[in-house]
This record gives C-alpha cells, structure tokens and sequence, in this order.
C-alpha cells in the first residue's frame, strides 16, 4: 500500500471510530463490503450490523454472496425488506427513481437505528460518486442523515478496490452491479414481474460463466451487453443464450456491438446490435 492510500485508509478508520456503533447499508459490492469490514475491525462485532436491502430489484444471487461474505466475516447482518415498488414515484421509473428507491431504504434503516440505538448509519458511496452530478440516490441518503466513510476518507473507486485487495477481501475485483430496475429505460413502468424476467436472463449469462453483463430490457427485446472481449464466448454459445431468454419471455436476444456500459441507458447516443437469433457460427 502507498503512502498515500494508507494515510486515506488510516483516515477513514479514524471516522469510523468517531461513529461508535454503526448501522451499514450493505450490498455485498466492493464499496459496501470493505466499509462493512473496517467498521468490524474498528468497533468490534457488537457495534456492527450490516442490513442487506431486499426487493424485486435485487438479484438472489447477489443476496447469496453478500450473506455469505458477511458470514464469512463473522459480521452481523440482517434481512431488511423493502417495498420501494409500492410507490408511484419508484414505479413510473422516471430519471430521479434511485432518489425513491434510496429513500424507502434508509427510512427504513433509519428507524432500525433509532429503535436499536445504533449511533451512524453508513452507506458505501466513494469519493468518486459524489463527483456524479446526477446521483438522487446520494441526496436520498443525505437527507436522512446516512454518512459515507469512503467518501470523506477521499477514496476513489480504484483505491477502493485496491484497499480491499490489500485487506484480503474477496470481492477486491468483483464487478460493479446495479439494481435490475437499471436495466429499463426510463418511463417503462417497473413491475416485480418484469425485474424478475431481467433477473431470470441474466442468470442464463451467469450460468455459462459470464461475470460483466447487463441484460437491457426493450419490450419483447434483450439487448444483451458484455465488454467486447467476452463476444467471441457469447457467440459460441450463441444457441444456449438464445434459447434461455427466450424461454424467459423475450422474443428477440441481440448483442450490441457497443460492448459493455454502466449505466447505458442513462446516456445519450445510439447502440448497434446484432441479433443472436440470425449470427451464423461456422
């Protein structure tokens, strides 16, 4: 570890002391777990609880690995389910939805707090998601008192992952994943079924060994985005794909050629795709 990273890593394990008992917003991503790790080291099993927000719009398999490295850990977590598409706001699915969807979670968190006397709720945001200037979820948590260690440490995404690595954690390199709702343009009503179909797809990637994916939801279309090395496997199992989204409701499964996007949906521009149902493979 440099100097530089040890003196932010020593920095943020002076806030997370300052806050005596902590309450974690916990996802089982990079971000969350290494806040969820320091906090454990730092205060001890008995000022730590880590809440795993559960809803449609979280895969069960990202449920199943944040409770196993919790478990693993040694740390305390608990269930907390969440009804974010009950309301209106969240379900319209306009372009602020992270702003209902964070705020049904930490009022929810916030009344754990309250109730249990825990000191802080913590979140994982990082000191490069406050330089997003289109972040509601970030505002949703500040206005409910949520602090972000990560962030007033100053570390970035990459020292993130770098400090987790060097603190032995093994989601140092897992990849980024945001909830299922992410994958519906805006103004697509959200519905439990259709996160539940985009869940189903994806697990048909995540079965023939995927690990960065999105599967983007068009109606009766797949738009299927993987980083651009990853298409030479896709195509190779081409029929396999096909065939498993197909059997999850869509009617066409296409590649776009764009590769892989964070947050694609969000921008502007165009994508090209390729339907899966027409490639040959010779």
């Amino acid at each position: 570890m440099n100097a530089d990273l040890d003196r932010k890593y020593q920095r943020l394990c002076e806030i997370v002391r300052a806050c005596e008992s902590v309450l974690v917003a916990y996802s089982g991503g990079v971000d969350s777990a290494l806040i969820m790790a320091v906090a454990h080291r730092e205060l001890g099993p008995e000022r730590v609880l880590a809440c795993i927000g559960v809803s449609p719009s979280y895969p069960a398999r990202e449920l199943r690995q944040a409770v196993e490295l919790a478990e693993r850990l040694g740390v305390a977590y608990r269930l907390v389910n969440t009804a974010e598409y009950l309301d209106p706001n969240y379900a319209a699915n306009p372009t602020n939805r992270c702003y209902f969807c964070k705020s049904e979670l930490h009022e929810r968190l916030k009344t754990i707090a309250r109730a249990e006397g825990w000191q802080t709720v913590v979140d994982g945001t990082n000191a490069d998601d406050i330089t997003n200037d289109d972040r509601p979820g970030i505002l949703a948590a500040r206005e409910r008192g949520v602090r972000s260690p990560l962030a007033e440490a100053g570390l970035t995404k990459a020292e993130v992952r770098e400090l987790a690595r060097h603190l032995g954690l093994p989601v140092w390199d897992k990849p980024a994943m945001a909830c299922l709702s992410s994958r519906v343009p805006h103004g697509t009503p959200i519905t439990p079924e259709l996160l539940r179909q985009i869940e189903a797809a994806e697990d048909v990637l995540v079965g023939l060994g995927f690990t960065q994916f999105r599967v983007r939801h068009h109606g009766e279309i797949a738009r299927i985005e993987i980083p651009v090395e990853d298409f030479p496997k896709a195509l190779a199992h081409r029929e396999a794909i096909v065939e498993g989204i197909r059997a999850v409701g869509y009617q066409f499964v296409t590649l776009d050629l764009a590769g892989f996007r964070s947050g694609s949906l969000a921008r502007a521009g165009h994508s090209v795709t390729v339907s899966l149902d027409a490639v040959q493979v010779r």
